[in-house]
Formats: structure tokens, C-alpha cells, sequence
């Protein structure tokens, strides 16, 4: 048998004998002496036993520096299969604008500092990557992350996108891609489309949440980009047989994805008479025959093109931001608004793409808008089972309902009585939230819907 004892508290060891001297130590913190004495060795180029050459420029290092700060330089100057672990001069090949922000790079691994700015991040991340630095890496992640909009507006957006497109910087290039998708008006500038790949214009133009004017629009962007292709495309040395080939592929590739269906009658004329749909006469032709189906009405040979995924897609609206399809809605003194508030706007809208009957008639669209939240007041619901309280709920988020003023009504069968068949309007909503970032204005957000409009369901 066991026995569990438990000891009472000793008098003894609870007070400190009255001769124990007081613990007098000090922790001290001199880090930044030692982080000085580290950033001198940089500083005035002591005792290194490496010399770094970056387009024709020697850097003078330390191994043991270079090894704890990148993984790559502790395998290239610690394993011996490496040729580089036994030299003292390293040749690393950059790109120039790498080599021009090399040296701020290198000072980074001694002193941890660093300054970046719109036109040097992007080298700055390169290098990070390439040597595997990864607190830099996240550093210049964080800081395009929050510069977006300059970076647009100094057109350095599209390099930003791209590089962290190919790089797997995901959450930065989702970012990116979002801001050229909800502002192609203006980030698409000239110099841009310059720096616009193929690639990328392709994945671009398959997204359906492009906001612009009209389809129309977006082809003329095309259009400007295929010419920065062209002056490309006559400076290689390619033969006049290749340089053929490979500009009808482009044109193919990007203008499949234009959805010319999208388009009313006048502005598919206008396009015949655009030099490049004469110069391509066969490809665009078929295109605007497809188009015109669709705006005359001929489903069966609609519901033939839609038999795949990017024929169902040329009849998928993007967000248009044309008087016929939306209206914009202000709320001015948004501070001095009170709690539930509620904004009303009234606009109307075609009701198809198409020009078939009734194209000509309106839908009448009240939208209310609830800026600061929405309070539901406790109420009664009544069913045929009795009637129950509803708790009263408060949402103290941005909410926003639309109403369908002259939704269809249901026809009447031959003996007068409504269709079982409840006619409806199949609906795509697109809100577009403009804000400011360090004073640059554009669309930030987008939500997107579809929905079944009918005079029982009229309210989203």
C-alpha cells in the first residue's frame, strides 16, 4: 500500500534569510552597439574574405554575413560541390536594374535597412527571391501590397502584376490583377500595353468582371496593344514568312476573346470598316456573323456556338459602366449620416444585350442603399401554422437591396388563369465601390450576382 503525503508550507523557505543579499542583476540590451559594429564591417569594407562582382563592380563581403542571411549563398559558400565555395570573387549575373539596387541589397544583410520606392521594389523582391531572403521578401511584398494605386499611376502596375504573377506571390498578385481588371481605362495606358505579355492579356480578357465603357471598348485596347506588338515584332530578325505566321496568332489568340455578341449592330459596321478587320477579313467576319445571331434573334444558331465553354462565354456581359446598362450612386456627407440611414435611387436599364423585341422597352430598377447599416425592428411573421415573433436584428455593414419596378407578369392560359410558368428576368448585378487610396480614386471593390427578377421575386 501507498501513501500520498502532503507536506505543510515551511516557515523557513518562504522568507529569505534576513543576511541573503538582493539580486542585483541587470539585463542589458546593446543590440544596436553590436548591429553598428556589424554595419562597420560594410561601412568601411574591414576584414572581408569575399568580393562580389555585379556587372563589373566589386563588392567586398563576409561568408559568415552572406551565409545567415540567404540560403543561397550558405549552399553556394558552404557545400563543396559548388565551385563558388572556394573562390574569393564571385561573378553573379543580374539584370541592370537588379545590378543598379545591388548594393542597397548587399548593405541590407549588415545593417537590416533598406530604402525602396515604386521604381525600385520590384529589383529589390527579384533579388530577394533569387537568394532566398525571405524577410526582405516580405517586406517588399507589404509595401506593394499598400502602393497599388500609385503604382498605377505611375504605370508601374502591370510589372508589379506580371512579376508576382510568375513568382507565386499570390495575395499581391491577386491584388494587382483586381485593380487592372476594375480600372482598364486608365491603368491601360500606353506605356502599359507596352509592357503587356501576351500571356497575360489572354488570362486577362477571359475574366468576366472587366469593368469599362462597352465591349467596344476593350477592343480598341486590343487594338493598341497589337500595335506595340507589331513595332516588336518588325525589329526581329525573323523572315517576312514567320513574322506572318506568328502575328496571326496573336491576333487570333487575344480577339477570341472579345465578345463581339456584346456589341449593337452600329458598332459591329463600324468594325468593318477598321484596317485590321480588312486585313483579317476571314476571322473577324465569322465572329460578327456569331454577333449578329445573337442581336437578330437566332438562338439555334446561339445555342450551337454555346456547345462549349468560350462559346458560352462571348454571350457573358462584363460589367459595363454605359448609361444603358447602371447609374451611379453618390452619397455625399457620409460622416454626418445617421445610423440606418437608407438612400434611394431610381434608374432604368435595357432589358437584353440584344436588339430583339422588346428591346426597346425599359426595366425600372429602385435601389436602396442602407450606408451605415440596417436595423430589422422586431415584427410578426403570420403562416398558416400561427404567427411568430421575429427578433428585431441590426447589421452594421454596407447593404444594399434592388427592387424590379416592371417585372413580367405572368401570362394567362386559355382559360384566363395565370401560367403555372412564372415569367422572370435573369439579371447579372455588378456593384462597383469607388474609393481613395493616398489620393488616387478608383473602383476598390466589386460584387457580382445573378439573379431571377419576377413579379413574386423582385427584391435582392
Amino acid at each position: 500500500m501507498s501513501y500520498l503525503t502532503v507536506d505543510g508550507p515551511n516557515p523557513s523557505m518562504e522568507k529569505p534569510p534576513e543576511d541573503a543579499e538582493p539580486n542585483e542583476d541587470l539585463e542589458v540590451d546593446n543590440s544596436k552597439s553590436v548591429l553598428l559594429k556589424i554595419a562597420t564591417l560594410y561601412a568601411e569594407q574591414l576584414m572581408s574574405d569575399l568580393t562580389l562582382e555585379v556587372a563589373g563592380v566589386g563588392y567586398p563581403a563576409h561568408r559568415l554575413i552572406l551565409c545567415a542571411s540567404s540560403e543561397v549563398f550558405q549552399v553556394m559558400l558552404m557545400n563543396r560541390e559548388w565551385s563558388e565555395w572556394r573562390e574569393s570573387r564571385i561573378v553573379l549575373q543580374e539584370t541592370p536594374s537588379a545590378a543598379s539596387v545591388f548594393p542597397h541589397f548587399l548593405k541590407y544583410f549588415y545593417t537590416g535597412q533598406i530604402r525602396i520606392s515604386y521604381h525600385t521594389v520590384l529589383p529589390v523582391l527579384s533579388l530577394a527571391d533569387k537568394y532566398n531572403v525571405k524577410d526582405l521578401v516580405t517586406l517588399c511584398l507589404s509595401y506593394m501590397s499598400q502602393h497599388i494605386a500609385q503604382a498605377a499611376k505611375r504605370g508601374q502596375l502591370i510589372a508589379w502584376m506580371q512579376y508576382t504573377m510568375g513568382c507565386g506571390h499570390n495575395d499581391v498578385a491577386k491584388a494587382c490583377q483586381n485593380f487592372v481588371k476594375w480600372n482598364v481605362e486608365w491603368v491601360w495606358s500606353e506605356a502599359a500595353l507596352a509592357e503587356l505579355e501576351g500571356d497575360t492579356l489572354v488570362q486577362l480578357l477571359q475574366h468576366t468582371d472587366l469593368v469599362l465603357h462597352n465591349e467596344i471598348t476593350l477592343y480598341q485596347f486590343v487594338v493598341r496593344w497589337l500595335n506595340k506588338q507589331r513595332e516588336k515584332l518588325d525589329r526581329t530578325d525573323l523572315n517576312e514568312a514567320e513574322k506572318k505566321l506568328h502575328w496571326e496568332s496573336l491576333v487570333a489568340a487575344v480577339f477570341s476573346h472579345i465578345r463581339f455578341p456584346m456589341m449593337c449592330p452600329n458598332q459591329l459596321a463600324k468594325l468593318l470598316l477598321c484596317p485590321l478587320t480588312q486585313e483579317h477579313k476571314d476571322f473577324f467576319m465569322e465572329r460578327m456573323a456569331i454577333a449578329m445571331s445573337y442581336q437578330s434573334g437566332q438562338y439555334e444558331r446561339v445555342a450551337e456556338v454555346q456547345q462549349t465553354e468560350a462559346g458560352r462565354m462571348l454571350f457573358t456581359p462584363r460589367l459595363y459602366t454605359e448609361d444603358t446598362w447602371g447609374s451611379i450612386l453618390a452619397v455625399d456627407n457620409f460622416h454626418s449620416l445617421p445610423c440606418y440611414h437608407t438612400r434611394t435611387f431610381i434608374f432604368s436599364t435595357r432589358p437584353t444585350m440584344s436588339d430583339v423585341p422588346p428591346h426597346d422597352k425599359l426595366l425600372e430598377w429602385t435601389v436602396d442603399l442602407y450606408p451605415k447599416g440596417v436595423w430589422f425592428k422586431k415584427s410578426l411573421l403570420i403562416v398558416w401554422a400561427g404567427t411568430y415573433d421575429v427578433p428585431e436584428v441590426v447589421l452594421r455593414t454596407v447593404r444594399i437591396s434592388i427592387t424590379c419596378q416592371n417585372c413580367p407578369e405572368p401570362a394567362l392560359d386559355q382559360y384566363g388563369e395565370p401560367e403555372q410558368t412564372e415569367p422572370d428576368v435573369r439579371v447579372k448585378i455588378g456593384v462597383l465601390v469607388w474609393g481613395v487610396q493616398k489620393g488616387v480614386e478608383h473602383v476598390s471593390s466589386v460584387v457580382e450576382r445573378v439573379h431571377r427578377f419576377s413579379a413574386q421575386n423582385s427584391m435582392r
